[in-house]
């Protein structure tokens, strides 16, 4: 089954918690995603150009989500204190 936009920007901000999500649907019908600290303002990731048509099944999103977590994760590294890590590492 097809996904709607909401389902997937729903999918995409329970992935990404707590940071902020931010969506602009394009004239081209692709997606740009702006994923941001709500507390502070600071901007992570800004991803343009994301294919709305390429995300129809629950795999192809979660697929996405992981991608993005990783850039996140590589975008804080030097920036994170001991405290930024959960007490419970395992997933």
């Amino acid at each position: 089954r097809m996904f709607t936009l909401a389902q997937l920007r729903n999918c995409i901000e329970e992935g990404l918690s707590p940071l902020t999500c931010e969506f602009t649907l394009c004239r081209d019908a692709s997606l740009t995603l702006k994923v941001y600290d709500a507390d502070t303002g600071r901007v992570d990731l800004v991803v343009t150009g994301i294919s709305t048509n390429r995300l129809q099944t629950p795999i192809e999103v979660e697929k996405m989500v992981e991608e993005l977590r990783y850039e996140l994760q590589c975008n804080t590294m030097g920036k994170l204190t001991l405290n930024d890590f959960p007490s419970t590492t395992n997933q």
